[in-house]
């Protein structure tokens, strides 16, 4: 029996983290979960949004399945995603983006991965008021770290046959911070010969994306631009429901959904669970459970390409345990 960390978060975390572990079970994989706090539950329960039992469970355990967590705009604790990507040095973050027949888009052939250097930047969290009318935040690039992200991303491109990395970048602009990510990026792109490579000005790549996502294969981004770009090829598919993501490092791997906490809505069982139910998969693809991984994830695009048991952003009106329900049916 294997061991992980489930952190059900907040919001309708409870709810779609439950659907998830519930499909595990049904495709057979036995996994005993260490329950755990973060975010707004924890602060409540311990006046800590990262408790050091949490951050203990992940390093013991090794692998999280991890629910949406609450980070208040412009006030209030630090957000507690950050502060746990920094304490267990989760250096990437990895958001495939594919195209499901049967969700609401205009797309049918986006098939991408983003890999998101995870503890620079500008959500380092860096900064502070310069007086009492200006405030000022630093950004910070390494070169260390990001050869670290660029290298993941062409391992990845070379074991799963992918043709292309593209590097996003401001370095025009911010020719030391951006221009070190790039010189870093380019520097391990040399290694790798028969592997496309392209630099691509942010700007031009949200153009480009928009018009032609399914000519994007591999991309390679410093942390704030990943986080923007992945919310936007979100939308491409359909939705943050529909997209999986997982932090992942040297000792440890968080997976959890890329949407909300959606407060509006937590505790009235409609949630999309799809999102967490891939993490789900991509999870049993870490531990070795392929078998079981693709037995969930064919029966997922099953039940969403058939349109009847689903949630009502996806156009119908099933509940969450209703949909899940169905993706189980169809394992």
């Amino acid at each position: 029996m294997y061991k992980a960390t489930l952190i059900p978060g907040d919001g309708i975390g409870p709810e779609v983290i439950k659907a998830a572990t519930t499909v595990i079970e049904a495709a057979g994989v036995k996994i005993s979960w260490d329950e755990k706090p973060i975010g707004q539950s924890a602060m409540a329960k311990h006046n800590n949004p990262l408790p050091e039992d949490t951050i203990s469970s992940i390093k013991t355990n090794r692998i999280a399945l991890k629910g949406p967590s609450t980070t208040e705009v412009g006030k209030g604790f630090r957000s507690a995603n950050v502060s746990l990507r920094q304490r267990l040095n989760l250096y990437a973050n990895i958001r495939p983006i594919k195209t499901i027949e049967g969700a609401n888009t205009k797309y049918k052939d986006i098939d991408l991965i983003i890999f998101r250097e995870n503890t620079e930047d500008l959500y380092m969290g860096v900064e502070h008021m310069v007086g009492k009318d200006a405030a000022e935040s630093i950004k910070i690039i390494t070169r260390d770290a990001s050869e670290r992200i660029a290298s993941m991303a062409f391992n990845y491109a070379l074991k799963e046959n992918r043709k292309k990395v593209t590097c996003g970048h401001k370095a025009n602009i911010m020719k030391l911070s951006d221009g070190l990510f790039l010189s870093s990026v380019k520097n391990i792109a040399s290694k790798y010969p028969d592997i496309e490579y392209e630099e691509v000005i942010m700007e031009s790549l949200f153009m480009k994306m928009v018009m032609n996502p399914e000519k994007f294969d591999v991309i390679v981004l410093p942390n704030l631009y990943g986080d923007l770009l992945a919310e936007m090829c979100a939308g491409l598919v359909g939705g943050l429901g529909l997209v999986p993501g997982v932090n992942i490092g040297v000792e440890a791997a968080v997976f959890e959904p890329t949407h909300g906490t959606a407060p509006d809505i937590a505790g009235q069982g409609i949630a999309n669970p799809t999102a967490a139910i891939l993490c789900g998969v991509m999870l049993l693809e870490h531990i070795g459970e392929k078998e079981a991984a693709d037995r969930i994830y064919n029966s997922v695009r099953h039940v969403i390409k058939e349109g009847k048991y689903v949630t009502r952003d996806l156009g119908g009106s099933y509940s969450t345990m209703d949909m899940t329900k169905a993706v189980i049916d169809n394992l």
